[in-house]
């Protein structure tokens, strides 16, 4: 866990006693009562009064209207708020093309927006396969941030040796090369300012008494690979078309995936690692593609974090029910799955054995319905699944809806307090 600067003795209680509830979950312990985090993004430019643009920009004022709902709300756990969403600053300085967010691309008070390209070439695969830090030195990074435009002439590393190294360096005196070197200072120097914030604020909620539910974050390979190289479409075309090369960059990457995973969630000093799925829903694949492509490289993935002594923490997006039976092939007591729309009362029934579970409060209840629709659908996820001993660990499906009414908050942490206590 990231250790507070400092903790007054009541403090350090409250923090023990709220991360103690998560733990307890997570290792199929009853805890004194069921914990509920608030995890939010732009949901705190409705929340602080001001645009989405200015909370991705300001990070003094993101950090303030984040701190401020924590001490409201009193979870017992909170997402990286500021780091979800104070990020323009960085995204401008590498010159990020895969996203448009609050005033770049998309209006001030708008959400992120994701660019579904075609980022690698079908008949890139074996590039990628032979030589992955070559392929992302000189095709895959110029490609989706302006700041590395000039690495594409870099020279081909692997097999430089002893006086080819003279040669070998000539491509750094390249124009192009030193302005991507600079811009890439200059966004470094962005990205430090905002860690430090984060920082900052990660420092000021533990010493109040609050810890973070998760620190890295992770993606699974195949998530990986649709998302940010093949694209939507093409990835589904090479379910048939490119099948044996897919199989062979899913199993490479869930190797470094691992790795890179396990790193990060060093340098956080947190146990617990989000991973947001995105291609696993029961509409996007048939289950039998389901089983061959997604889940082994993610299930080897995820017993390398547990190996490493983390806490995986996918959240499962969309409809994931025939899915249930699938992803419990897990050691008990490792994991926290977090549903958005597959009923938890389900989810229960097949996996409250084996991992503990986070969700759903609905977003259409949540934005357009009254606080006693959301007091009733908390008290049902208490009677239904905590009250039969599920581990549960209340949020809503995706975090706060940006648009929810405040007064809905205060009536879901009311009822976690009130219900399930």
């Amino acid at each position: 866990m990231n250790a507070p600067l400092t903790q007054t003795p009541d403090a350090k209680a409250a923090y023990d006693a709220r991360w103690s509830r998560i733990m307890d979950c997570v290792n199929l312990k009853q805890p004194d009562r069921m914990p509920a985090v608030l995890y939010a993004t732009f949901w705190l430019a409705k929340y602080g009064g001001i645009s989405c643009k200015e909370l991705m920009y300001d990070y003094d004022k993101t950090k303030a209207i984040a701190e401020r709902a924590v001490l409201e709300f009193e979870p017992d756990a909170c997402g990286l708020m500021v780091l979800a969403t104070a990020a323009g600053p960085s995204l401008e300085a590498i010159g990020f093309k895969q996203l448009q967010w609050p005033g770049h691309g998309v209006g001030d008070n708008q959400p992120f927006q994701y660019l579904d390209r075609e980022y690698m070439k079908p008949e890139e695969y074996d590039d990628f396969l032979f030589d992955p830090t070559g392929f992302y030195l000189q095709k895959y990074l110029p490609r989706v941030a302006s700041a590395f435009e000039g690495l594409d002439q870099l020279p081909v590393f692997p097999g430089l040796h002893y006086f080819r190294l003279i040669s070998g360096i000539r491509a750094f005196a390249k124009p192009a090369v030193r302005e991507s070197f600079e811009k890439l200072v200059k966004a470094a120097e962005e990205v430090e300012r905002f860690s430090a914030h984060v920082d900052a604020w990660i420092q000021r909620i533990n010493a109040l008494g609050y810890p973070l539910v998760s620190g890295a974050t992770a993606v699974s390979p195949y998530d990986f690979i649709a998302d940010y190289f093949r694209g939507a479409t093409g990835m589904m075309k090479d379910l048939y078309r490119n099948r044996e090369k897919l199989l062979q960059l899913l199993d490479k990457a869930s190797v470094f995936l691992t790795r890179m995973t396990i790193a990060n969630a060093k340098a956080y000093n947190h146990p617990i690692i989000m991973i947001p799925i995105h291609w696993a829903p029961d509409a996007f694949m048939s289950q039998k593609q389901f089983q061959d492509f997604w889940w082994p490289p993610f299930r080897k993935m995820m017993i390398g974090l547990i190996d490493a002594g983390f806490v995986p923490m996918p959240l499962w997006e969309a409809d994931c029910t025939k899915r249930l039976e699938i992803i419990k092939d897990v050691p008990p007591g490792k994991c926290i799955y977090w549903f958005e729309r597959t009923d938890m009362v389900k989810a229960f029934e097949v996996l409250g054995d084996v991992v503990a579970l986070r969700g759903n409060l609905s977003p259409s209840m949540m934005t357009t319905g009254k606080p006693e629709e959301v007091d009733a659908a908390v008290k049902h996820l208490v009677d239904h699944v905590w009250n039969k001993g599920g581990k549960l660990i209340l949020d809503c499906a995706f975090g706060l809806p940006d648009e929810t009414p405040v007064e809905n908050v205060r009536a879901m942490f009311d009822a976690a307090r009130k219900y399930a206590s």
